[in-house]
């Protein structure tokens, strides 16, 4: 069974920093690529940031510059590293892994970012 488990979330005063982490267990990760995504309140979720099996990365226009995307295959887990946060970041973030040829997706559970003085 495929779990992704996100922690690192909570809340932060605007200008500050969180590190997210997402850790995956029962999936060969490094063949996975893994994203991340948030949620704010009455919206679409959206893609953040997203790190492919070979490394690269892409970001939202809203965030490039301040995040950045990692991962390190021997624990298995992917980071997201967020600077100069702003209220507009507050959101529930979602980690994700996909293989796109096999069909295979899955979700984290979610962790909550709140950015607010």
């Amino acid at each position: 069974q495929v779990q992704l488990v996100e922690s690192g979330g909570g809340l932060v005063q605007p200008g500050g920093s969180l590190r997210l982490s997402c850790a995956a267990d029962g999936m060969t990760f490094r063949f996975y690529a893994m994203g991340w995504y948030r949620q704010a309140p009455g919206k679409q979720r959206e893609l953040v940031a997203r790190i492919t099996s070979d490394g690269s990365t892409n970001y939202a226009d809203s965030v490039k510059g301040r995040f950045t995307c990692s991962r390190d295959n021997a624990k298995n887990t992917v980071y997201l590293q967020m600077n100069s946060l702003k209220p507009e970041d507050t959101a529930v973030y979602y980690c994700n892994g996909e293989r796109k040829f096999y069909k295979q997706e899955y979700w984290g559970q979610g962790t909550q970012v709140t950015v607010s003085s």
